[in-house]
């Protein structure tokens, strides 16, 4: 199936609520190699002003990946995920991700094209607290490769 260049400007519905937790930030941080105490040690953190352990910048990908699920899964937009390679990730951080935070993102497909007999998908996640108040803009580009 080729990619459905209609799913352009579509959004899903909210994704989520997503609970941060301390052990989350502890293990992703471990995991990219982020070894700043405000990661793992609560008091660091507040002494810096959040008022429990931060995630590393690049923890929303987590979160943004569940939100883009709904359209990768959707047999309906032609994304063959065997034929994804990842094009660009970007992240505006409107405040830090903190452990405590509960998290919901909204799925916006903003481009869908074919280029070189390949597909191009362009996503943005927003992701806002319990309160609807932005925490990250996430955006993603990945491509999908044709057939040769």
């Amino acid at each position: 199936m080729a990619l459905n260049t209609d799913f352009a400007g579509r959004e899903y519905p909210p994704a989520g609520p997503f609970p941060v937790s301390r052990e989350e930030i502890a293990d992703f941080a471990a995991a990219v190699g982020a070894t700043a105490a405000a990661h793992r040690d609560p008091a660091v953190a507040q002494a810096l002003g959040h008022r429990d352990v931060v995630a590393p910048p690049t923890f929303a990908v987590r979160l943004a990946q569940r939100c883009e699920a709904q359209l990768v899964q959707d047999p309906e937009a032609g994304i063959d995920f065997t034929r994804v390679v990842h094009g660009e990730e970007g992240f505006t951080h409107h405040r830090p991700i903190v452990a405590g935070d509960v998290l919901t993102g909204v799925l916006h497909v903003d481009r869908m094209r074919e280029a070189g007999g390949h597909g191009m998908v362009s996503t943005r996640v927003e992701l806002t607290d319990d309160g609807g108040r932005p925490v990250t803009t996430v955006t993603s580009t990945i491509v999908v490769r044709g057939e040769s």
